[in-house]
């Protein structure tokens, strides 16, 4: 699969203008600033592009799921999920279609390993554990496909917002000490049982005022190129994670962009951009 450090082109959804205008005109700027080349995906329902656009497995080479989560069954969501055919026509790449219901948000990859949280086995329930972890370790491309637990106070289930890789034998967490007992030892023991060390940051969604948003979730931050964006959300360990970030990314250029306004929505930087190797 493309790594991040790898991708050189970010598509951002045409209805992040349209509801943030004062976010995305301070996002594009720091984009510029970065020299990150971004444009806009046209026709979109909502600004969660990682989620409904197609996941990249090679060069020119890319896998469009099915996008029905079970948050979006209900009527008054229906019309927020967007045509990706129409949309991938601005893009006109090779294409291999899949009926596996899977979310962008819920692939946390790097070179021949991909990280998802074990929602998938619920959302796809016509395929046994086996057939499904073997056509998406196919589709993907993955030699090591490696589930998660899903976090128990988290409905939506997707991996970007609860690990990302480092290397390829390292991966950084939430530090998730305030969780449940039970979820912190599945957690850790799916990593080990990977061969994958781990490193954890700071998370603090715990005085947000709905289940829904992100504020706090440190992890969901922005990797292009050598650029990397990190989240601020006016907390305490808003420089804490900087300097984290600065430790763990020596040769990688560190900025920073308060996200509050769209991780209230319940996403952050990761979540409402597609990056892709051109």
């Amino acid at each position: 699969m493309i790594n991040d450090e790898n991708t050189n082109k970010l598509y951002l959804a045409d209805t992040l203008p349209e509801k943030y205008p004062a976010f995305c005109k301070e996002f594009s700027e720091l984009l510029n600033k970065c020299g990150i080349n971004h444009e806009l995906l046209k026709g979109t329902r909502d600004i969660w592009a990682r989620d409904y656009m197609p996941i990249q497995v090679g060069k020119n080479k890319f896998v469009k799921f099915r996008y029905t989560p079970d948050y979006l069954n209900y009527k008054k969501y229906q019309n927020t999920i967007s045509d990706v055919n129409t949309i991938w026509k601005q893009i006109d790449n090779l294409l291999e279609e899949s009926d596996i219901v899977l979310d962008g948000g819920n692939v946390v990859h790097r070179n021949n390993k991909a990280i998802l949280c074990d929602k998938i086995f619920k959302e796809n329930p016509n395929y046994s554990r086996k057939e499904l972890i073997s056509n998406l370790r196919k589709l993907l491309k993955v030699d090591q496909l490696i589930l998660v637990p899903q976090q128990p106070s988290d409905f939506i289930g997707h991996a970007d917002g609860m690990v990302r890789f480092l290397n390829d034998s390292t991966v950084i967490i939430n530090d998730y000490s305030k969780e449940k007992e039970h979820f912190q030892r599945a957690f850790k023991l799916a990593l080990d049982n990977a061969g994958l060390d781990y490193i954890e940051i700071p998370y603090n969604p715990y005085k947000n005022d709905k289940a829904i948003q992100a504020n706090g979730i440190y992890i969901n931050y922005l990797q292009v190129g050598e650029n990397i964006i990190v989240p601020t959300f006016d907390k305490d360990e808003d420089k804490e994670v900087l300097s984290i970030f600065y430790e763990l990314f020596p040769n990688a250029s560190i900025h920073s962009i308060n996200s509050n306004e769209i991780a209230n929505e319940g996403g952050v930087l990761n979540c409402i951009s597609w990056n892709i190797e051109e």
